[in-house]
C-alpha cells in the first residue's frame, strides 16, 4: 500500500461514557473533603509553628522568621521536627516520606491508584510537623497526597475500576491544591500535566467538578481573595515581553541547578552508614544552620512570596532567599522528609526575578519577580502552562500573560534540552519506573482496519477434506510470509463459518484421522474485526481476547468476509508515524526551480525580414 496516496483522515471524537456522571458526583464529595483537608492542614501548620517558635496556642499561619528567636531554637527545632518525621515514617508508613507528588504518581502507575488510609492521616501530620518546625516546604505536596488519599479511599470502598480510582484520586489531589492556593485552573492543569497522563472527558470532567466544589468551600473557609494580590495593572509593552527571556533562561538554569542539588543530596544520604530514619533529622540540622543566616527562609514563606511579588522585598532578603532557601530546600528534600515543592519554588523563582528587576527596566513593582516565578515553576516542574496560570491566579495580574508565557516556556525549553528528567520524574525513574508526559495523537487512531488488512485472503471450504486443504492452500514452511497463518473457513455461498490456523491444521494431520473435513475442524474466531474499526480498537480487541489475528467482516453482515488483519499489520501505523517524524522532504520551490534551470533558453534574432 502506498504511503503517499490521498486517504480519509479519522479524527476520533470524544465519546462521553455514561459512567462519568456518577464519578463526577463522587468527585464533588471528594472536592469538599479536599478543601476541608487543606483548611485543617494549614491550621495545623499554624498551630505547630506558633507552639514551637512563639510558645503560644494559635492556628494563624505565621512565618517562623517573622520575629527574632534564640539561635539555639532556630538550630534545634528543625532537627527535632526531622527526627519526629523519621520516626513516623519508620513505624507508621514509609509513604509519608517525600514531597507528595512522586508518591501520588507512583500510586497511580503501580498501585492501581490505591492509597492506604493511614497515609491520609500520617502525611498531613508529618508535613505539619516538618513545616511547623521550620522546614522550608510548602503545604501543597502533602495536601496533594492527602486529598488524593481521600479520593482513593472513597473509590476503594466502592466497586470501581482502576481508572475510576485514578480519577477520584487526582480529583482529591487537585481539590486540595485549589483550596490551598485558590487557583482552580492551575490545579486542573497540574492534574493533567503531572497526574492524569491523559486528556479525556472521563477524567477531566470529575476533576473539574472536584476543583469547583473545593474552591466554593474554600470561599467559606479561607476567603476568595487572591493569595498574593498585585494591585498595579500595567500592560507590558513589547520590550518587557522580549526581556522576559532573561528571567526565563536564567530561571531554566536555576531549575536545572536546584534539581541537581536535590538529587546530589539524595545520593549523599544514601551513602550514609545509618538507617534512613535518621536522615530527616540531619536534613533538619541543615535547615537550622541555614536559618541562622536567613531566618525568613524557614517555613512555608507565604509572607516572603507576597513581598517579592509586590516589590517590597529588599536586596538582602532577596539574596538570602535565593541562596539559603535553595540550599536548605534541596538538602532537606534530599533527606526524604515530608513537605511540598511548589511554595519553595515560588519563593526561589520570585527571588531570582526580583534580583534581576534591579537591573532590568521597571514595569511595575513585582513584575520581574512574577516572571521569575513562572520561569522556575516551568523549569523545575516541567509544567509551563501550570507555571503561567499559577502565577496569574496567585496575583490576578491578568495583563501579564504574554511575558509570563515567554518566561515559562523559555525556561521549559532550557530544562528539557539540558536536563533528562524533572525533579518529579527523576524520583520516579530512580524507583525503576518509566514515565512519559508527552501528549500526542495515537497513530493507531488514525488508520482503519480496512487500510491495513489482507484483502481476498486464502480461504478454506468447509466441505473439503483435510488432505485437500493441506495440499491445496498451505504455504511451504520455508516461505511463511507468503500467506497468512489464519485461514477463514467458508461454506458454499462464501459465508464465514469459522477459522483454522496453520498450527491446528498440521496438528490434525499428525493425528492421522482420514476423512475429516475442514468444517469439522473449524472453530469460531475469538473475535471478529469490522472494517471501520480504528487500529486502536483492533489492538484492544486483540489484547482482551489474547489473539494476534482475526477475520475482518462487514458490520451489517457478520458472515461476509472482507479480509484478515494481523498484529504485524498494525505496525503500519507506527511506521507511518515514524516516517512523519523523521523523514525530511521538500514539497515547494525545489522542483519548479530545477525545471526552470533545465529548460532550454529560446532566443530570437532580428533580421532584415523582421523579428
Amino acid at each position: 500500500m502506498s504511503q503517499h496516496r490521498e486517504r480519509p483522515v479519522h479524527l476520533g471524537d470524544f465519546n462521553l461514557d455514561p459512567r462519568v456522571v456518577p464519578i463526577a458526583g463522587l468527585a464533588l464529595l471528594v472536592g469538599g473533603a479536599g478543601a476541608l483537608a487543606s483548611f485543617l492542614l494549614l491550621r495545623l501548620i499554624g498551630l505547630i509553628t506558633n507552639l514551637v517558635f512563639f510558645q503560644r496556642v494559635s492556628t494563624a499561619l505565621i512565618a517562623p522568621g517573622a520575629d527574632r528567636h534564640d539561635p539555639l531554637l532556630v538550630l534545634c527545632a528543625p532537627l527535632a521536627g526531622g527526627l519526629v518525621v523519621g520516626l513516623m515514617a519508620r513505624f507508621g508508613s514509609e509513604k509519608i516520606r517525600g514531597h507528595g507528588m512522586p508518591e501520588a504518581i507512583e500510586a497511580i502507575l503501580t498501585g492501581g491508584s490505591r492509597v492506604a488510609p493511614r497515609v491520609a492521616i500520617l502525611k498531613p501530620i508529618s508535613a505539619a510537623i516538618s513545616i511547623g518546625s521550620g522546614g522550608p516546604f510548602g503545604a501543597e505536596g502533602p495536601i496533594i497526597m492527602t486529598g488524593g488519599a481521600v479520593g482513593s479511599i472513597l473509590a476503594q470502598a466502592l466497586k470501581l475500576t482502576a481508572d475510576e480510582r485514578k480519577t477520584l484520586l487526582v480529583s482529591g489531589a487537585a481539590a486540595g491544591m485549589a483550596a490551598t492556593f485558590n487557583a482552580p485552573l492551575a490545579s486542573v492543569l497540574l492534574a493533567v500535566e503531572l497526574l492524569l497522563f491523559e486528556w479525556r472527558p472521563r477524567s477531566l470532567i470529575p476533576v473539574g467538578a472536584a476543583v469547583t466544589m473545593s474552591v466554593i468551600c474554600r470561599g467559606w473557609l479561607l476567603g476568595t481573595a487572591p493569595i498574593f494580590p498585585v494591585t498595579t495593572l500595567v500592560h507590558p509593552g513589547p520590550g518587557a515581553v522580549t526581556l522576559a527571556l532573561i528571567p526565563g533562561l536564567t530561571g531554566g538554569l536555576l531549575a536545572i541547578g536546584a534539581t541537581g542539588l536535590v538529587y546530589l543530596a539524595e545520593d549523599a544520604f544514601t551513602r550514609l552508614p545509618i538507617h534512613w530514619m535518621w536522615w530527616p533529622a540531619i536534613g533538619g540540622l541543615g535547615i537550622g544552620i541555614g536559618g541562622l543566616f536567613e531566618p525568613r527562609a524557614l517555613g512555608v514563606g507565604y509572607d516572603v512570596i507576597d513581598q517579592l511579588l509586590t516589590g517590597r522585598a529588599g536586596l538582602s532578603l532577596i539574596l538570602g532567599i535565593l541562596i539559603v532557601k535553595t540550599l536548605i530546600w534541596s538538602f532537606s528534600l534530599g533527606s526524604g522528609t515530608s513537605g511540598g515543592v511548589l511554595a519553595p519554588v515560588f519563593m526561589i523563582g520570585g527571588a531570582l526575578g526580583a534580583l534581576e528587576g534591579h537591573v532590568l527596566p521597571q514595569v511595575f513593582p513585582g513584575f520581574w519577580a512574577m516572571a521569575g516565578l513562572a520561569a522556575v515553576v516551568g523549569g523545575v516542574m516541567r509544567s509551563p502552562l501550570t507555571g503561567i496560570v499559577f502565577t496569574l491566579e496567585l496575583t490576578h495580574a491578568w495583563n501579564d500573560l504574554m511575558p509570563l508565557l515567554v518566561a515559562s516556556v523559555s525556561a521549559y525549553l532550557l530544562s528539557v534540552l539540558l536536563l533528562k528528567r524533572s525533579v518529579l520524574t527523576e524520583k520516579i525513574a530512580r524507583r525503576g519506573l518509566h514515565l512519559t508526559r508527552e501528549y500526542s495523537t495515537d497513530p493507531l487512531e488514525i488508520f482503519f482496519a480496512r487500510e491495513v488488512m489482507t484483502q481476498d485472503p486464502v480461504t478454506l471450504r468447509a466441505d473439503e477434506s483435510l488432505e485437500q486443504a493441506l495440499s491445496r492452500r498451505i504455504p511451504d514452511a520455508a516461505e511463511p510470509k507468503r500467506e497468512p497463518a489464519l485461514y477463514p473457513v467458508v461454506d458454499g455461498s462464501g459465508a464465514l463459518t469459522g477459522i483454522l490456523t496453520l498450527r491446528e491444521l498440521l496438528a490434525a494431520e499428525a493425528e492421522q484421522s482420514p476423512g475429516r473435513t475442514v468444517g469439522e475442524l473449524a472453530r469460531p474466531p475469538r473475535t471478529v474485526i469490522h472494517a471501520d474499526q480504528t487500529l486502536r480498537e483492533v489492538v484492544n480487541a486483540f489484547a482482551v481476547h489474547s489473539t494476534t489475528r482475526a477475520p475482518v467482516v462487514d458490520r451489517s453482515d457478520p458472515t461476509r468476509l472482507l479480509g484478515v488483519v494481523t498484529l504485524t499489520q498494525l505496525l503500519h501505523a507506527r511506521r507511518q508515524d515514524h516516517r512523519e517524524e523523521h523523514h525530511r522532504q521538500r514539497h515547494l520551490l525545489a522542483r519548479p526551480l530545477v525545471e526552470r534551470a533545465q529548460a532550454p533558453v529560446l532566443t530570437t534574432t532580428a533580421t532584415s525580414e523582421g523579428p
